[in-house]
């Protein structure tokens, strides 16, 4: 794991912000307790309808980068066959082996919702973002917060320069500036702009803009990959 390091002279807003960290954290409480409780019906349809479809396991998991560059497990609701078909001859292995920091052009591309090897109820959670509803208890269990940037895949973060590591030094989030100004349809240099801007601007007021403007987003299922 990397030394986080601060090339610039501005650190994170939340760091100046004690009182609204604290108060971030027990909406976070509130807020992943609540959703667990009430979507609930949305969680057993899915995993039933997983189950129907595709059988075990219902739970995709995974690790990622989360503050200070601590690794934690991932939860989604699984939308990916269990046993894939061979992948299109003219697709690229991924491989994340930079050796000084992750290119600006790079653009993480997830598995289209027409890849034959999502299945029918992973199209439709994907559409609408329900394969991210576990990571309320990630939330809950306080490795993620409900806004922030989204947790890094740890071989990715490997790779960051001292400024694209800032964005490690908050707490990841189900959603955040970058997600709700363009989700998947951005690169990375983009992304890491937008995350930048979160991590120096952090406010509560910022947090109910991102989680208000994502609902928007989620309603409509836009810019879904």
């Amino acid at each position: 794991m990397k030394t986080l390091q601060n090339p610039t002279n501005n650190p994170s807003r939340q760091f100046r912000h004690p009182f609204q960290l604290v108060c971030k954290r027990l909406i976070d409480i509130i807020v992943s307790s609540v959703c667990l409780i009430i979507l609930s019906p949305l969680y057993i349809g899915a995993a039933l309808s997983i189950l129907a479809e595709d059988g075990r396991p219902v739970f995709f998991k995974q690790k990622r980068s989360g503050k200070d560059d601590t690794a934690f497990d991932i939860y989604k609701l699984r939308s990916m066959k269990v046993t894939p078909s061979a992948p299109p001859p003219n697709e690229p292995a991924k491989q994340y082996n930079w050796s000084d920091r992750v290119p600006d052009d790079f653009v993480f591309k997830q598995a289209s919702l027409h890849n034959p090897n999502i299945t029918k109820t992973g199209r439709f959670i994907r559409k609408y973002s329900l394969d991210e509803l576990p990571q309320f208890y990630n939330v809950l269990k306080g490795d993620m917060s409900m806004i922030g940037p989204r947790p890094e895949i740890v071989e990715i973060a490997r790779c960051y320069d001292n400024r694209q590591q800032e964005r490690l030094r908050v707490k990841p989030g189900i959603t955040g500036w970058a997600q709700v100004n363009g989700r998947s349809s951005m690169n990375h240099g983009q992304k890491i702009s937008y995350d930048l801007y979160y991590v120096h601007h952090f406010s509560l007021w910022l947090d109910i803009k991102i989680f208000s403007m994502t609902i928007y987003q989620v309603l409509l299922g836009k810019d879904a990959s």
